[in-house]
């Protein structure tokens, strides 16, 4: 088991590294088997994650069946979270904040799971069509009848998180951050230290990119990268020269990519705990060892510089995938 320090989300201690299991089920084109899976979620357990990430969205739900077949007969070693309001009704994506909807999506979720209770609960977009303390609301009543036992928000700006935790106080706020995705910078990440909200960080290794998963664009049908602009060309070929000079300052810095673009979101902030996604069992034990490495200062501020404002080349997302995130732009992005 490794050794991992352990900050608080909420009421919860939590290993310093958690696992988002989204890609065992979702989004990378062809997902592991079964038995992979299974094999992979209890290797994590065993390394030291107490911390576990899934979705009703993720697979259509066959996340949390996953999650529930694989390690749910270990439930007192680890918290649970999954998430809500995003899912699929009348079998397409889509988004659905009304209280009515929560419910079903959350008693849906702890059949599939095969529990009467998920420790972390988020609203995983924002409707913009219900109000936010309506959504919250919900969740406060699911807390109460027990289902739940904190509540948080994902993809959501400061001015929405404050709204959220006015109505009930959140454990929590997801979103992606990594060294080139930094939108939460503009003001999720102070508003969640001034409040006392942990922050959990998705895709920490920007969907592979700066573990060095992806060298060309020859990504399997269904992988959704393909509909992001930062994978597509002309923007690919400018960010792999950003990546490259990434590498070699994880190589004089003796780690990898991955560990270095870890061990830089750890750095952040100690209210900040990230969530990386992997198929591998070497990768996860790799991952995971980035929470004890001794990165110095000097490597972290050439990060900075590699991925200063305006360095990346294209937006994170699509104009219709843009279209369900509330969190904030970078200036670079207005002005685009």
């Amino acid at each position: 088991m490794t050794s991992l320090p352990v900050p608080k989300i909420g009421p919860y201690p939590v290993s310093a590294i958690g696992l988002g299991c989204m890609n065992l089920s979702h989004a990378y084109g062809i997902s592991p088997s079964e038995a992979d899976g299974i094999r992979l979620l209890n290797h994590a357990l065993d390394a030291g994650v107490t911390f576990f990430d899934t979705a009703a969205l993720y697979g259509m739900g066959a996340n949390e069946r996953l999650v529930g077949k694989a390690i749910m007969h270990r439930k007192a070693e680890f918290t649970l979270a999954s998430k809500c309001v995003l899912d699929v009704y009348d079998g397409k994506r889509g988004l659905n904040g009304r209280p009515d909807a929560i419910l079903k999506t959350l008693d849906q979720a702890l059949v599939r799971l095969g529990t009467d209770h998920i420790d972390l609960y988020y609203l995983h977009r924002l409707d913009r069509n219900v109000p936010i303390e309506e959504s919250v609301g919900a969740l406060a009543r699911a807390r109460e009848a027990g289902k739940i036992g904190a509540i948080g928000v994902s993809e959501m700006s400061a001015p929405t998180i404050r709204r959220a935790h006015a109505e009930h106080p959140l454990a929590a706020v997801q979103s992606e951050y990594s060294p080139w995705v930094r939108n939460v910078e503009v003001a999720v990440l102070d508003t969640c230290r001034e409040l006392g909200i942990g922050f959990v960080a998705f895709s920490p290794v920007a969907r592979g990119f700066l573990a060095g998963a992806v060298s060309s664009l020859d990504f399997v049908e269904g992988d959704i990268r393909t509909a992001m602009p930062r994978f597509q060309e002309p923007s690919f070929t400018q960010n792999l020269a950003l990546f490259e000079r990434f590498k070699t300052v994880a190589e004089t810095a003796g780690v990898t990519p991955a560990q270095l673009s870890l061990a830089w979101v750890l750095s952040r902030g100690d209210h900040i705990v990230p969530i990386p996604g992997t198929r591998s069992i070497t990768h996860l034990d790799e991952d995971l060892a980035a929470a004890s490495m001794d990165v110095s200062v000097e490597a972290f501020a050439a990060v900075d510089e590699i991925f200063a404002p305006g360095a990346v080349a294209g937006p994170r997302y699509s104009p219709a995938m843009q279209a369900q995130i509330d969190t904030e732009l970078l200036p670079e992005e207005v002005a685009g």
